[in-house]
């Protein structure tokens, strides 16, 4: 036990210090592996590297999708000529909702969270300096409009931490719509007037809004360059309806809306190729960062001692919606990863809660919901895509990451408790 305590702590101190997962992941497995009586290297070339291997084999294609599609909606222009008319119709001076309901659109869409970050950047910094907000309120935009409720909690959502668990609970990515729907109200409605509280407070104080420094500035553009935003919201709606309307595979979906866009952008066929060669590396990237944490998990799940950690997880008095709760929120915090700590989470303890499910008559949509909610409260400051927001946007933890806190671990956690309460009255 002592060594599964300590390899967590271990991964999250490295990850936090900015060391690539990939190699601290099998680093601290070994120290797991150490304490828990297992051979070195077997627990490497076969517990570690299986775990690994089996998470790319089930969802390496939608990686390799997903980032394809995202990259030619940012290259293109499709996302930013989307967000600049959903913030012409909110208008500037809410500009803290233009850039979360832009964030919010995209990443409900099926665009990567990663790329949604990169098309929403520059958009925001005009916002912001037309309304004279503090830049240091940007992060928390971005993260509650991308990185909550529309990653976790709307039913539909083709976002991966979304459908992680449909394999596990035999279930749909509309899975516990009254749950998930309540869950995404409380996050939006409550970080948007926490967010609108900060402004005022900022500017009450004297802070305005100031210009970023020379490596992270961007370029003015002009809306009229960029693709007819009905067109381009089109394959939004199309990898959507496809997934959750037509029931369609979300690799068919993600596909259509890929043909979509380079239909409705012939004219920059040019440029489609290396979109399409950067997407592909992107996200062998992404799913190696996942996977290496998943990977990780498989060595813990391997050591005698997390019997024990199963047993005092599944023991939690109330609901076993209470215990996978707990679980999927405390790995996903120590790995970093929303989707690597349900990857985790759900790899070792999905097949008892499935049986809990047909056993004890709550619904299996109860608990898909609960673990996408709980997996997206847990971003702690060594996240890997609060770190990657941060460096984009060349702001520090010291001047943003308690709004983030706020927004985007304080209120999804009273909304997982919301959807706790609704699982346990049999509302799904």
């Amino acid at each position: 036990m002592t060594g599964i305590f300590l390899g967590l702590l271990l991964l999250m101190i490295f990850a936090y210090l900015g060391w690539s997962i990939i190699w601290i992941a099998p680093l601290c497995a070994a120290i797991v592996a150490m304490f828990g009586g297992l051979d070195l290297l077997p627990a490497y070339t076969e517990t570690y590297m299986k775990g690994l291997v089996d998470f790319v084999l089930k969802w390496f294609p939608v990686f390799l999708f997903g980032a394809v599609f995202g990259k030619l909606m940012e290259d293109t222009g499709s996302a930013r000529s989307v967000a600049f008319k959903l913030t012409n119709w909110i208008g500037t001076k809410r500009a803290l909702l233009g850039v979360i309901a832009g964030a919010a659109v995209l990443t409900y869409g099926g665009v990567s969270l990663f790329v949604v970050v990169f098309a929403m950047y520059p958009l925001a910094i005009a916002l912001f300096r037309e309304a004279n907000i503090s830049r240091r309120l940007i992060p928390g935009a971005i993260t509650l409009g991308a990185f909550t409720f529309t990653m976790t909690s709307l039913p539909g959502t083709p976002q991966i931490q979304n459908l992680i668990p449909i394999d596990y609970f035999k279930t749909s990515p509309g899975a516990g719509p009254i749950m998930g729907i309540t869950a995404a109200l409380i996050m939006a409605v409550g970080g948007y007037f926490y967010l609108k509280w900060r402004e005022t407070r900022l500017t009450a104080g004297g802070e305005e809004y100031s210009e970023p420094d020379k490596g992270h500035k961007v370029e003015d553009v002009d809306p009229e360059s960029l693709p007819n935003p009905y067109l381009s919201f089109l394959p939004l709606v199309v990898v959507v309806v496809t997934l959750n309307a037509l029931k369609w595979n979300i690799l068919t979906s993600l596909l259509a809306g890929i043909l979509l866009i380079l239909v409705l952008n012939w004219q920059h066929y040019k440029k489609f190729v290396k979109s399409i060669n950067d997407g592909a590396a992107g996200s062998v990237m992404a799913i190696l960062n996942t996977s290496a944490a998943v990977g990780f998990g498989a060595v813990v799940t391997a050591v005698p001692a997390f019997a024990v950690l199963t047993g005092w997880i599944l023991g939690i008095k109330g609901n076993p919606l209470i215990s996978e709760a707990i679980a999927v929120d405390i790995l996903a915090g120590i790995t970093g990863s929303a989707s690597g700590g349900m990857g985790i989470a759900l790899e070792a303890l999905g097949q008892k809660y499935y049986s809990i499910a047909q056993s004890s008559g709550i619904s299996p949509e109860a608990f898909h919901r609960i673990a996408a909610i709980a997996s997206g409260a847990s971003i702690l400051p060594h996240n890997g895509a609060l770190l990657t927001l941060l460096a984009v946007t060349g702001l520090t933890h010291k001047e943003s990451y308690l709004d983030v806190a706020v927004v985007a671990l304080v209120i999804p956690t009273i909304a997982l408790a919301a959807a706790l309460v609704l699982g346990n009255l049999g509302i799904y």
